[in-house]
């Protein structure tokens, strides 16, 4: 794997990052992760305006031009042999503070670090969309908003890593987190729907989560589609009772959900909505390709 290192691209072996880099001594950095189909990457644009708006929330200035970006994008998917007819391409773009002295003042580190990392993309197994997943409903909670706004994506990841490791612990394939007034948000690294009497609902914004670019897509298809949506406040018993449950990122895109702390959704099957949805969601996805 080659890897874009600051200016260049090195073989993995050389890509090292100092030790007195802030985002190794305190998680101080943000991130993306990107896919394409073939050769085009999906809402680059969106990506790309989300991780300039989370650099913004933390006052990084990202050291790359606006208009170099999707350039540079290619680049590492071609240096990679990835993003073309063989292998869709797997993106993740690290922005942090860089290296500094020791403490807390972004002052000290002259100079953001940036990495792009590019490999083959793995998706889910056709026997995942097929059979659905189990979740748990995690006793590690969401952190709340006016400590760490939801909206920025960065790269301290420990609140969704304890709820990853309960999913683990629990044999399941991920877990949903609670706000801290037990409603429902998102999963570690996808956002969370549910449908129930036909209606098709997800956690509003304000519950606390990160405005997933593909549960944005998805909401947007289902009211194109005519499917009721109610993004709103739910509780632990909503998804309990919900007749069909699914959750959405980019690299994954719409995976049925069939179990929720051991108990079958709906009939513990993939709904006949959830379908639909992916359905139209691989359907319309050359929309939201790069040109």
């Amino acid at each position: 794997m080659l890897i874009y290192l600051n200016d260049r691209f090195v073989k993995e072996e050389e890509a090292v990052v100092s030790v007195f880099d802030h985002g190794f001594l305190y998680g101080d950095g943000v991130y993306e992760t990107i896919r394409s189909y073939g050769n085009r990457i999906f809402m680059r644009d969106q990506h790309l305006d989300r991780l300039r708006r989370s650099a913004g929330g933390i006052g990084l200035t990202i050291p790359i031009p606006e208009q170099k970006w999707p350039g540079l994008l290619h680049e590492a998917m071609t240096r990679n042999d990835v993003g073309n007819d063989r292998s869709d391409a797997y993106l993740r773009i690290t922005i942090t503070r860089g290296a500094g002295g020791i403490g807390l003042d972004p002052a000290l580190c002259p100079t953001p670090t940036v990495v792009i990392m590019t490999k083959p993309l793995a998706p889910p197994s056709p026997q995942t969309y097929q059979n659905g997943v189990s979740l748990i409903v995690a006793k590690t909670r969401r952190n709340l908003p006016t400590a760490l706004d939801p909206q920025i994506k960065a790269t301290n990841f420990l609140n969704n890593i304890q709820a990853k490791r309960e999913a683990i612990a629990a044999g399941a394939f991920d877990s949903i987190l609670l706000n801290w007034e037990s409603h429902l948000t998102e999963c570690t690294v996808s956002n969370l729907f549910f449908v129930q009497a036909g209606r098709l609902c997800t956690p509003a914004l304000a519950c606390g989560l990160l405005d997933g670019i593909t549960r944005d897509i998805v909401l947007s298809l289902a009211r194109e589609s005519q499917i009721p949506v109610d993004e709103g406040y739910f509780g632990v018993e909503a998804i309990h009772t919900a007749d069909e449950c699914f959750i959405t990122n980019t690299s994954m895109e719409v995976v049925p959900v069939t179990v929720v702390d051991g108990h079958p959704i709906g009939n513990g099957k993939p709904g006949l909505l959830t379908q639909q949805v992916h359905r139209h969601f691989v359907a319309n996805r050359t929309r939201f390709l790069e040109p």
